[in-house]
């Protein structure tokens, strides 16, 4: 094997043997997330307190909407029979099934735990926690 060294990057030709050449870099890769979300919040939103604050309401109303829809659908409801277990009109439900809407009471959101047999749970973290888990 004929090896080229660079000073920050390792090559080495291969396949010699088989007739096909090819350049493989040797050089460690960093262990990080291939989380694209955490990889574009690191680059651009770490380290700036108000989009961060703002980012994690957004994540917050995501996780809400979809947590409602996923519940809903897997107990097998459309919108307007949920929102006639609930009391409300069929528009609230998809209000509340939007990850733009930042009404969420906790009144409407015990009201459909109980129309899906569920309790909702509120727990407070610190941020540590949060990010360790």
């Amino acid at each position: 094997m004929v090896t080229e060294e660079k000073p920050s990057l390792n090559l080495t030709l291969r396949g010699i043997a088989t007739g096909r050449i090819s350049l493989v870099s040797e050089k460690k890769k960093k262990k990080g997330t291939v989380d694209a979300v955490q990889i574009l919040k690191n680059r651009y939103v770490k380290g700036d307190a108000e989009a961060e604050a703002l980012l994690d309401e957004i994540e917050f109303n995501d996780e809400v909407a979809r947590k409602i829809y996923e519940l809903r659908s897997e107990a097998g409801l459309t919108q307007k029979e949920l929102a006639d277990m609930v009391g409300t009109q069929p528009s609230a439900i998809c209000r509340l099934e939007d990850a733009d809407y930042e009404g969420h009471s906790l009144a409407m959101l015990r009201k459909v735990a109980k129309a899906l047999n569920k309790r909702v749970v509120i727990d407070f973290v610190s941020d540590d926690e949060l990010e360790a888990a």
